[in-house]
């Protein structure tokens, strides 16, 4: 495509329908955006004559939507592309470890096969943008490391990602410091840890290991925290303090963080001050069966929550397809966010915070100098989008088309 062309006739929001004091629809307008260098560079009227020489690309009142982040996936434990498996039940999480390190490295399938396949899947439905935990113990060594390397290496110029560097079998317990460090130094961005309490039955010397690690390689950490209730709040707010005495605000997230979903709500308030002061983040998979953070609470309180899609056909479980705007309507649905706002501003939480219009209905998206990372999507508005889970006919990056065709 060239690195200038026009897309014309595409459908943008506007703001909000009201009628007697009730938004009852979103507002609309049809547009030509110009989009040169990666970036939106011109938004016209759709009666304006275009009489320059660059090429038109007629979108046909396609709705445009900023693309999509999968903030929390596992490109190295997704089955896509080898044989249908069911999960094997089990009693605890080590001997769900012990079936996934017996599984995967018997797979007729490659990790980068498995891999690219997955990302496949995202920049079919507007992802451009994947956080991805790799695991890291002493019998894998950095082996999935490269492989998801060698995988995105195959995306370069389709979508951007970061890579946590994740000692599944815990840090402490299964002795990977030394990995993780190395780990870092071959381009990951962030520490991962699971369980500082269950897995590695130490939460101060867990957590402070991660910290250390994080502050030597000036990078991120990213914490999964299934453990309940007051076990998981506790280790929370001492997660909390040691990234505000390490400095580490803005670049520390909780992954799952069941135990902020099994308080009560003036509890749950306090955690997110608490989190919100520190800077740390939640990230929700919209879990069905169990307890989960209450988003819209938490971003009342100033946290920033993201949804993942997590576990993709793995051992872990058969289900999940990949989809993280379905994962969005699940999170509206399952938190009963019905009318027209609420249903549109759950867009927020997989494209880093960004919605075409405010909690006001101000336009905030697209502007011009806005990256041109976008979806083109067959829906009226966001509302209807996130509800309906509506098709994705084509996903844009950097000015260029990654899945889908114009």
């Amino acid at each position: 495509m060239s690195s200038a062309f026009w897309l014309t006739n595409a459908r943008l929001e506007s703001g909000y329908e009201v009628q007697d004091g009730v938004i009852a629809g979103t507002r609309t307008e049809i547009r030509h955006i110009f989009i040169e260098d990666g970036k939106i560079a011109k938004i016209v009227a759709s009666d304006t004559t275009l009489s320059d020489e660059w090429p038109q690309h007629d979108v046909k009142g396609l709705l445009l939507l900023p693309s999509f982040i999968e903030k929390h996936c596992h490109l190295d434990k997704t089955l896509l592309g080898d044989r249908w498996r069911s999960v094997t039940p089990v009693s605890s999480i080590f001997e769900r470890l012990a079936i996934e390190r017996a599984t995967l490295p018997s797979l007729d399938t490659s990790t980068q096969e498995r891999a690219e396949r997955l990302l496949d899947i995202y920049l079919e439905s507007g992802v451009t943008h994947v956080r991805t935990h790799v695991d890291i113990y002493p019998e894998a060594g950095l082996d999935n490391l490269e492989a998801v390397q060698q995988a995105l290496r195959a995306f370069e110029g389709k979508l951007s990602y970061e890579i946590v560097a994740f000692p599944q079998h815990g840090l402490l317990r299964s002795k990977s410091t030394e990995l993780v460090r190395q780990a870092l130094r071959g381009g990951a961005s962030l520490v991962g840890g699971v369980d500082p309490a269950t897995v590695d039955g130490d939460i101060e010397a867990s957590l402070q290991g991660m910290v250390e690690l994080a502050v030597e390689a000036d990078a991120g950490i990213d914490l999964h925290l299934h453990d309940a209730h007051h076990l998981g709040t506790f280790t929370m707010k001492r997660l909390a303090q040691l990234t505000i005495e390490a400095g580490l605000q803005g670049k520390v997230a909780i992954s799952h963080a069941f135990g902020l979903g099994d308080i009560p709500p003036s509890q749950a308030q306090e955690m997110g001050d608490l989190l919100a002061d520190a800077g740390v983040a939640v990230i929700t998979s919209v879990p069905i069966g169990r307890n989960f953070p209450p988003v819209g609470l938490l971003h009342e309180r100033g946290v920033e929550v993201a949804v993942g899609c997590d576990n993709i056909f793995d051992v872990w479980s058969p289900f999940g397809n990949g989809d993280v705007l379905e994962r969005a309507g699940r999170l509206a649905e399952i938190s009963r966010w019905v009318d027209e706002r609420a249903l549109a501003q759950t867009l927020q939480y997989i494209t880093g915070g960004i919605t075409p219009l405010n909690h006001d209905g101000e336009q905030l998206w697209p502007q011009v100098g806005d990256v041109a990372s976008i979806v083109l999507v067959e829906a009226s508005c966001s509302a209807e989008a996130v509800a309906r889970r509506s098709k994705r006919v084509a996903t844009m990056f950097q000015g260029n088309i990654v899945s889908g065709s114009l």
